[in-house]
């Protein structure tokens, strides 16, 4: 009886004392996961694959490292962004201190060759017709001024040929009537010559036993074919565009400057221009146009340079460089790598806290060995991103997933 006694005593003194401490303990295990892992101020992300978000610690599911903690706040405010230094490492984020510099002795500006709209020509059907043959079947072929272009049956041409004939036959026969029959002949030979015919064409037409059905036309001018507008067996209007043919011994070279780099421009300057496709062959020619019609929302603008092209050897479509010529003044300047430019505008990352940047827009004027002006927006003493400003920007659209350039513009 003594035993059982005392077997029971150490049961009853189990459940009473023993097995509530015992589950005090595992919940209060448990509470204390639960709260490192839902930290609302930490996440977890890895270094090397930032897509890779979780919200407790572990290794990355991609390249097994383990991952690091970030965190959210920390007196970030909600437009600027915070890094590790781990991600500061491995971006290779570099920041320095804007400074004034000597700017402004020469603006480079990117610019874009293309056809001089002045010598193009557009050769049209002045008669409405069936383009029966085209002599030249290709965009780029060369023509010479004179070389036939396309053969045309148009049906009112081919009457106003029977018309002139009979006029000069009439003439011939009846010249003794009461019957001016050589203003007969002066209005069919000007219906010819507006309609397209030159004086040699119709010269032969006044000799020829036989009228042809076809009517060819010729080139006014010599240049390149850039565009068929017409085919084979097209009937085309009055008036129809057939092809273009351009003259390319004059080129435009067309680059678009900002708004705040117009003060350093002067209308009818010269203007050098560089090739990259010909090292060291340059060209220079006058600054002809400058759009004056800004774009409200790039703020950019298009400035126009025409130039020599000698040998035909440039083609429209090639890159070029404009080297504009300035006064040298003193003014705030950043490494070209720090500007972020795009069609809304310019921007920089500045630095506001250990591993902590804000994007800012900034006003861009010359760019001149490898650093750009900065007109404003920024102040003598401001710490900028001069190394990684993409890498911030694709990092600040992944976090927070929108343009870090909406919150400047309107």
């Amino acid at each position: 009886m003594n035993r059982i006694s005392k077997a029971d005593n150490i049961k009853f003194i189990m459940k009473k004392y023993l097995i509530p401490v015992f589950i005090v303990l595992l919940l209060s295990c448990k509470s204390n996961k639960q709260e490192e892992h839902t930290d609302p101020d930490v996440y977890y992300t890895c270094s090397m694959d930032p897509q890779v978000v979780e919200l407790k610690p572990g290794k990355c599911p991609i390249c097994k490292m383990p991952l690091t903690p970030v965190k959210k706040s920390n007196g970030a405010g909600k437009d600027e962004l915070q890094l590790s230094d781990q991600q500061v490492q491995l971006g290779n984020i570099r920041v320095d201190t804007i400074r004034s510099g000597m700017i402004g002795d020469k603006m480079i500006l990117t610019a874009t060759l293309n056809t001089d709209q002045l010598k193009t020509n557009s050769v049209s059907a002045r008669v409405m017709g069936r383009i029966d043959r085209l002599y030249f079947k290709n965009a780029g072929d060369y023509v010479k001024r004179g070389d036939a272009l396309f053969d045309l049956y148009s049906e009112e041409l081919n009457n106003a040929k029977q018309e002139y004939r009979l006029a000069l036959e009439k003439k011939r026969t009846l010249d003794n009537s009461i019957v001016d029959f050589e203003q007969l002949v002066r209005s069919a030979r000007t219906k010819l010559q507006l309609w397209g015919m030159s004086e040699a064409q119709i010269k032969e037409l006044e000799e020829a036993e036989k009228i042809s059905v076809h009517t060819t036309f010729y080139s006014p001018v010599p240049g390149y074919i850039t565009s068929l507008d017409a085919l084979e067996g097209q009937y085309v209007m009055e008036g129809g565009t057939v092809l273009r043919v351009a003259d390319l011994s004059t080129l435009w070279a067309e680059a678009q400057v900002y708004v705040s780099q117009l003060a350093q421009v002067e209308p009818q300057s010269i203007a050098e221009v560089e090739f990259p496709d010909f090292p060291g062959k340059s060209a220079k020619g006058r600054i002809e146009f400058i759009n004056p019609e800004i774009n409200p929302e790039t703020r950019i603008t298009l400035l126009r340079v025409s130039i020599p092209n000698a040998g035909n050897k440039l083609r429209p479509g090639m890159p070029a460089f404009l080297l504009l010529k300035g006064k040298q003044h003193h003014s705030l300047t950043l490494p070209t790598d720090a500007v972020i430019r795009d069609s809304k505008g310019a921007t920089v990352w500045v630095q506001t806290g250990k591993n902590t940047f804000k994007n800012r827009i900034v006003e861009i004027g010359l760019e001149e060995n490898g650093r750009m002006e900065i007109r404003s927006g920024l102040k003598p003493g401001d710490v900028v991103v001069v190394s990684g400003a993409y890498l911030l920007n694709s990092e600040y659209v992944f976090k927070k997933g929108t343009d870090p350039m909406a919150g400047h513009l309107h």
